[in-house]
């Protein structure tokens, strides 16, 4: 089958490599769809583990099922890190910190034309795409999932202003869960393109991120890796209101510690989704409350996933990047 194999942002092979075989209690996924990520597009975090067949973001078909609880021609999102739902860490509700999720994932990754599902992914991490949700939707599920589990720890709500910067795929699904809990919404990108799409997600307003804002805002959701905008947060955020680093920098953040003390900030972080998370993604995309197929605006083939990554990363025009092998 063919693959394509991460060595860094500028060198994706296609490989091939044997088609996958399932043991007991494991799928075969052939893949319909795979998103590209943002965290994908990390060099700094991603070459540590290359060369790797990257791609989490997956929807396919099942063509072989040695599990009970699937079978052949079922249509599914498989999600790639799961927890074991029996740690301490699972037991308190806190099942991204759990260790399994950590380590797992499914083989060899979504970029690639089938993928084995592990029998704990097949456990706690298959589900059944409905027939209304597009195998294109399905790759959303758990980007949007993120979304749901970020703004659930810090709790976004009603008659909260909430800052979301940077407006790419992960902003504008910030934008979207936030308005539906009934917030007011602004947020900021340097790019027209994104800042015109943040608008039609129903941000109450937008600014450039180079100007200067005159807000104080009770959460803010940084959607940019961009060190200057970690800056500016603390010049934004209201008093007892919460950062969430939903995207991080590649280096550490430097705190105004006097101000977070005297104004009894929080900062948080959010990392991956939880099952109950999957679940009310996967019902929000299904009910039609959160429109995720009008954010994917690229659909390329795996061979010229090289190309995908170019686009994504150079981020003019694109938000979504869908692969279709």
């Amino acid at each position: 089958m063919k693959t394509a194999v991460y060595y860094n942002n500028n060198d994706i092979r296609i490989e091939d490599r044997p088609k996958p075989e399932i043991k007991d209690g494991e799928l075969l996924v052939k893949v319909k769809a795979s998103g590209i990520c943002g965290t994908d597009l990390m060099e700094w975090y991603r070459i540590k583990k290359a060369p790797r067949v990257l791609g989490h973001e997956m929807a396919g078909d099942i063509v072989e099922s040695r599990s009970d609880k699937f079978n052949i021609g079922q249509r599914v999102f498989v999600s790639h890190h799961v927890p074991c739902n029996e740690c301490k860490y699972c037991l308190a509700g806190n099942h991204t910190a759990c260790e399994m999720l950590h380590k797992g994932n499914y083989d060899p990754g979504g970029f690639s034309e089938f993928v084995r599902v592990p029998k704990i992914n097949v456990e706690n991490g298959t589900y059944i795409l409905p027939e209304n949700v597009s195998y294109e939707e399905g790759t959303m599920i758990e980007p949007l999932a993120c979304v749901v589990r970020a703004q659930r720890i810090i709790g976004v709500g009603g008659g909260q202003t909430v800052l979301v910067m940077g407006s790419g795929i992960s902003g504008l699904l910030n934008i979207l869960v936030a308005k539906l809990k009934k917030a007011k919404v602004v947020a900021t990108d340097i790019n027209e393109y994104r800042l015109n799409m943040a608008k039609e997600s129903g941000a109450d307003e937008v600014f450039n991120a180079n100007e200067e804002l005159g807000i104080k805002a009770d959460r803010i959701i940084m959607c940019t890796g961009a060190m200057p905008a970690f800056e500016a947060a603390f010049r934004y955020i209201d008093r007892k209101g919460i950062i969430m680093l939903f995207a991080i920098p590649n280096r550490n953040i430097p705190i105004p510690v006097e101000d977070f003390w005297r104004n009894e900030l929080g900062i948080v972080s959010s990392y991956g989704a939880a099952p109950v998370d999957l679940e009310e993604a996967l019902e929000l995309i299904k009910d039609g409350k959160i429109d995720v197929k009008s954010l994917i605006t690229h659909r390329l083939k795996l061979e010229d996933i090289q190309r995908g990554f170019k686009i994504a990363g150079e981020a003019k025009d694109s938000l979504k990047v869908i692969v279709v092998p």
